[in-house]
């Protein structure tokens, strides 16, 4: 029996019939391909360190967010040490040794509590460091070098190497 059908060509098969590409143009295929693959590898490599980059950053953002929220909390903590060093001074006047007691104590506590979280006060002995001082004024003082500090106003704190608030002195004059 003979079939009357006509036969169909596949046309990836190249035999050399007319019309199926020729092996120049499978050749040009294959490197279109390769091209295009290649460009995707880049792409994706590209995206990889985009999203390495952004996870780092994020990263170094909330340890940074986490620095600040308790720079935030230690400087409102600053005042209530100031008040009770100045109660302290205060109550030297009087004989209540109870109150100086406790309130000693107390300034104790606040201030092991800002050293636990890293508060450290600022020196104020030796010449003035306009990085970490806030000079008032200037003066003359017996025994102390000019630029150097004579006299502490208010007290200095730095969390780390940010400072909280810079100590306000005065400064000697020469």
């Amino acid at each position: 029996m003979t079939d009357d059908r006509p036969e169909t060509i596949d046309p990836d098969v190249t035999d050399g019939e007319p019309g199926s590409p020729s092996v120049e143009e499978l050749l040009a295929r294959v490197q279109d391909a390769e091209r295009e693959r290649d460009e995707v590898l880049d792409n994706l490599r590209r995206v990889a360190a985009d999203f390495d980059n952004y996870r780092k950053r994020v990263a170094r953002e909330q340890a940074q967010l986490y620095t600040r929220a308790g720079e935030r909390v230690v400087a409102k903590l600053l005042p209530v040490l100031d008040d009770l060093v100045r109660a302290l001074e205060a109550a030297e006047h009087h004989e209540e040794a109870k109150v100086l007691e406790g309130v000693g104590m107390t300034k104790d506590a606040l201030a092991g509590v800002l050293a636990s979280e890293g508060v450290e006060e600022i020196p104020t002995d030796g010449a003035f460091d306009p990085h970490v001082h806030e000079a008032l004024m200037t003066q003359p003082a017996e025994g102390v070098e000019p630029g150097h500090i004579a006299h502490v106003i208010q007290r200095g704190y730095r969390l780390g190497d940010v400072v909280l608030r810079p100590a306000r002195v005065i400064v000697a004059e020469g």
